[in-house]
C-alpha cells in the first residue's frame, strides 16, 4: 500500500495539473491565446532551459549508454510498425489509418513523461531521460509524415524539408546538443546565468501541464468514435506492456526499466492534432484520441509503475 501511495502521490500532481487547466478554461481564466503563447514560451524557452540545466552538471559517461538508447530507438520504430500494421484490422475507414498509427506510436514524452520520471526517479534519471529526445522526437516527426502524407487528403502543406529544419532547430533537441559539450568539458558557467536558467526551468512542466489541460475539450470524449478508443488503448496499455516486457528480457531493471515504460506509456503528443489538421486528416479524432489517452493515463501510469514497483522491477 506504501508503495501505492507513494506513486500516487508522483502521478497524481502531473494530472491534477492537466485538470486545473481544463477547469480554468471551462471558467474562462485560461484563454486560447493564452495557451498559445505559454505553449510557445515553454518550447523554446522554459523547457529547453530546464533540458539543459539537468545534463549540464552530469556525469556524462556514466549517462550516455548508447545500448539503452539503441533499444528505445529500435522498440519505437517498432511499435510504429505494429500500429501501421493494426490499422488494417482496427481502422475501417482508409482516411482514418494516418491518424490512429500517429495516435498510437507518439507521445507526450517531452513533457508529461520528463515529468512523471522526475518525480518518479530524481534528476539523475531525468538527466538521462532527456539524453532521449534527440532520438526520439525525429522519429515521432518523420514517420507521422509518412502515414499523414499516404492516409492524409492534403499533400501539399507539409513535406519532408520542412520536417527536417524543424528536426534541425527543435529547441529541445538544441538544448541537449548544447548542454553536450559543457557537461563532457566541465565548461563553467557564471552562477547568475545557472540562476537565471534555475528560474526559467523551474516553471516548465506546471505551465506545460496547465497547458496540457486548456488546450482539451472534454466534450470530444461523448463524441469519441470506434477509432479513438482503439487508437488509445494502443498507446497507453498495448504498447507500454509489449516495451515493458521486451525491455525486462533485455535484462533492463531499476530506473531504467522505470524510464523505458514511461516513454512508450506516455499518452499521445499534443502535436499530432495540429500536423493531422496540416496534413488533411481528421482532427476530430486526433483531438479525441489525445483526450483519451491523456486523462486514461493518469490510471495506466498508475498500475504500472505500482507492479513495477511491486515485483521489484524498479
Amino acid at each position: 500500500m506504501s508503495d501505492l501511495l507513494y506513486i500516487l502521490n508522483v502521478v497524481a500532481p502531473i494530472f491534477l495539473l492537466v485538470l486545473l487547466g481544463l477547469f480554468l478554461r471551462q471558467k474562462k481564466l485560461v484563454t486560447e491565446s493564452f495557451v498559445d503563447s505559454t505553449s510557445k514560451f515553454v518550447f523554446r524557452i522554459s523547457l529547453p532551459a530546464l533540458i539543459f540545466l539537468k545534463l549540464y552538471d552530469i556525469d556524462l559517461s556514466a549517462k550516455f549508454d548508447i545500448g539503452f538508447f539503441l533499444f528505445i530507438v529500435i522498440a519505437t520504430v517498432i511499435t510504429f510498425f505494429l500500429s501501421w500494421g493494426s490499422s488494417f484490422y482496427l481502422c475501417r475507414i482508409r482516411e482514418d489509418r494516418g491518424v490512429f498509427i500517429q495516435g498510437a506510436f507518439r507521445g507526450n514524452y517531452a513533457i508529461i513523461g520528463l515529468a512523471v520520471i522526475a518525480g518518479m526517479f530524481g534528476n539523475d534519471a531525468l538527466a538521462k531521460a532527456s539524453l532521449v529526445l534527440p532520438f526520439v522526437l525525429p522519429i515521432y516527426n518523420i514517420f507521422s509524415v509518412i502515414v499523414l502524407t499516404i492516409y492524409g487528403n492534403n499533400k501539399s502543406d507539409l513535406n519532408f524539408a520542412s520536417v527536417t529544419k524543424d528536426i534541425l532547430l527543435n529547441p529541445l533537441i538544441l538544448a541537449v546538443v548544447i548542454a553536450l559539450p559543457f557537461a563532457f568539458w566541465k565548461i563553467p558557467l557564471l552562477p547568475a546565468l545557472i540562476k537565471t536558467g534555475e528560474y526559467i526551468s523551474v516553471i516548465a512542466l506546471p505551465l506545460a501541464l496547465i497547458g496540457i489541460g486548456g488546450s482539451m475539450n472534454l466534450r470530444a470524449i461523448k463524441k469519441a468514435s470506434r477509432v479513438s478508443l482503439l487508437a488509445s488503448t494502443m498507446k497507453i496499455i498495448i504498447i507500454p506492456v509489449l516495451a515493458t516486457w521486451a525491455a525486462f528480457l533485455f535484462g533492463y531493471s531499476g530506473s531504467d526499466l522505470g524510464i523505458l515504460f514511461v516513454i512508450f506509456a506516455c499518452p499521445t503528443a499534443i502535436a499530432s492534432f495540429v500536423m493531422a489538421i496540416a496534413m488533411g486528416s481528421s482532427g476530430k479524432i486526433a483531438g479525441n484520441i489525445i483526450v483519451i489517452s491523456t486523462l486514461a493515463s493518469l490510471a495506466t501510469f498508475t498500475v504500472g509503475l505500482y507492479l513495477l514497483r511491486l515485483f521489484n522491477l524498479i
